[in-house]
């Protein structure tokens, strides 16, 4: 907090006068006073009592003198052991909230020289967008923006799983049984019908492989194997079907030969491939346009699947991975306490280690950023230890930079929505869904019934958006959480429409009187209530609380920041009188607190990629 340089300063200089000592000012603790004790800031005198020789008591009481004898901001001191407790004057209050009144970027810290890179989003183009990937986008958009607003040049991205033998599998079961229909032709959105095949297919594939469990072949198979209890068979099958798939199935046999195909380059299928691809596309952008976010590149992994090869050449030359005499390629880590891993197969083909080393090149090649952030669920944890002991061992520059935004998963309190797949929640239908419960509560209340009917519809939306994207960011990452549809909407509770409503007021105060322009050169109100002084310091606390999530790299520090600036502001609204002050240096300081409190709450919620309405 820099204003509290001014402070620090101070006692450093008291300290020199009253005891001839310097003090470095990393050895300077000040905190917010405790609310059980009077005062603003506490100085902590507990680490200087070894070189002035005094008790912490004694020292805490010449400092204190000094610093309200000399320094026009302290109106007094109070020690309580080892702690110098300062009450500062209400004309630091007021030119501080003028100082942040006056800063139209306020939060913001200085611009950094370096370049962070945010992976987030990265969804298979089998099936449409899900709840995870929600939490996921939430968490990698709204650290990016945290960065950004700490300094950082930032870069967005995500890598789209565009191959492979899943994304075959829906082309198959459309060119088997989409009888040439495109999505606008279904009246389907892209991303979804594209989904339905692969849910087709596995239907397809399921009824196949129990007709072929009751057939000769698999009667056959179940005697080889001397299995003969109902339930050993039952284990037996489930435990069997990849193999089924690619021993014995017939339609995964076509899934195959397409994989096959589009390895091969072939041009009917590349170009169904392609098309699919489209559509799934054309329904990712409408889902990240309702979330509110985008990307500065795309990588796909029918680009970057190769990448990485030459890495591991590299490497062996290096001494980093080691041959086997099948010909595979392995990286010894049991030294740091992982296992071996492979790099390369023996037949030469890569894995998706491979991959991510290659594509890390590849980004730092495109973006030379000195961190890499990716936002990838807390399920491949221990990929990514491997993954940054490989690119530290192969010395790459921004390998020191490397973090794993890992995050736990979410869960719903609701068996409402049904997913396409039977096991995941489509991110389409939790939106609709918080949105019609927006409605349905706006509807009852009334308060937008002098609004048309398109106004109505836009607040309602960034309503739902606010108690959707509020109400997961405000977890701490890690943490596995509950999706609660109707309590993320709750008025009174933490969440980003009761926030919303701090904000609301702050306008109505200007609306209703009629105020365009704010006195700011106004004359110190007749004193300045704790409550308001609580607002200040929660204000001044801002820039720190960014650089907090910043180096966290968790958003739930600005969510809560929201939270306990919007709760001291209602009850501000409800405990003083604002329009109708006692004086008009009175209202003029409070509507200048309103506005600031505003204006913060308007940049924090940003940052979470939420947006502020002025009427709800």
């Amino acid at each position: 907090m820099n204003f509290l340089n001014e402070i620090i300063s101070a006692f450093q200089k008291a300290m020199t006068e009253s005891y001839g000592i310097e003090t470095a000012k990393e050895e300077i603790l000040i905190n917010i006073t405790k609310k059980e004790f009077t005062g603003d800031y506490t100085i902590v005198t507990f680490p200087f009592t070894k070189t002035t020789k005094v008790s912490p008591e004694e020292l805490g009481r010449k400092i204190g003198e000094w610093l309200k004898s000399n320094c026009t901001f302290v109106k007094d001191f109070n020690v309580i052991k080892g702690f110098l407790n300062l009450v500062l004057e209400d004309s630091f209050w007021f030119e501080q909230l003028k100082t942040i009144h006056s800063n139209e970027k306020y939060g913001n810290n200085e611009k950094r020289s370096q370049k962070v890179l945010v992976e987030f989003a990265s969804p298979n183009t089998n099936k449409p967008i899900h709840l995870g990937h929600i939490r996921n986008i939430l968490l990698g958009w709204s650290t990016s923006k945290i960065l950004e607003a700490d300094g950082y040049d930032v870069k967005r991205v995500q890598i789209i799983n565009d191959r492979g033998i899943a994304i075959c599998k829906s082309m198959l079961a459309w060119k088997k049984y989409g009888e040439g229909k495109t999505p606008e032709q279904a009246g389907i959105k892209g991303d979804h019908y594209v989904g339905d095949f692969y849910v087709m297919f596995e239907n397809k594939f399921q009824d196949e492989y129990k007709s072929w469990q009751e057939s000769e072949a698999g009667k056959k198979l179940l005697a080889e194997k001397n299995i003969a209890d109902d339930d050993k068979i039952k284990d037996f099958f489930k435990g069997n079907k990849n193999n089924y798939f690619n021993q014995y199935s017939v339609i995964g046999k076509e899934a195959r030969d397409m994989l096959l195909a589009w390895e091969a380059n072939d041009a009917e299928t590349i170009n169904l491939w392609k098309m699919m691809n489209g559509w799934v596309y054309d329904g990712f952008e409408t889902t990240y346009n309702a979330l509110g976010v985008n990307f500065d590149k795309n990588y796909y992994e029918s680009d970057t699947y190769l990448l990485g090869k030459n890495a591991v050449e590299v490497g062996l030359e290096r001494g980093v991975f080691e041959q086997e005499a099948d010909g595979s390629v392995w990286c010894d880590m049991t030294d740091v306490g992982m296992d071996r891993k492979i790099v390369l197969r023996s037949d030469g083909t890569s894995v998706y280690i491979t991959q991510d080393i290659g594509t890390a090149m590849k980004r730092y090649e495109d973006f030379a950023t000195e961190k890499m952030i990716y936002t990838v669920a807390d399920e491949q944890d221990y990929h990514f230890k491997v993954l940054f002991e490989i690119l530290k061992r192969l010395k790459e520059p921004y390998a020191d930079g490397l973090y794993h935004l890992s995050y736990g998963m979410v869960d719903l309190t609701t068996g409402k929505m049904k997913s396409r797949e039977g096991n995941v929640v489509d991110a389409d239908d939790l939106i609709k869904e918080v949105i019609e419960t927006a409605t349905e509560n706006s509807s009852e209340r009334g308060e937008l019934n002098e609004l048309t009917k398109e106004d109505q519809e836009k607040i309602i939306r960034q309503i739902a958006m606010s108690a959707l994207k509020y109400f997961i960011i405000k977890v701490q990452p890690k943490k596995r959480m509950t999706f609660n549809p109707v309590e993320s909407l709750d008025m009174q509770g933490q969440t980003g429409p009761y926030i919303q409503n701090a904000f609301v007021r702050v306008k109505s105060l200007f609306r209703k009187g009629g105020i365009e322009t704010l006195n700011i050169e106004s004359q110190n109100p007749e004193q300045i209530e704790e409550i308001e002084k609580e607002l200040i310091k929660l204000l001044l606390s801002y820039p720190e609380k960014i650089r907090e999530a910043s180096a966290e790299y968790d958003p739930s520090t600005i969510a809560n920041f929201c939270y306990a600036l919007a709760k001291e502001f209602h009850r501000y609204w409800h405990e003083v009188r604002i329009l109708s002050a006692a004086t008009e240096e009175d209202k003029n300081f409070r509507l200048l607190l309103c506005s600031n409190v505003g204006k913060v709450l308007g940049h924090g919620m940003n940052l979470l990629g939420i947006e502020m309405v002025e009427r709800m």
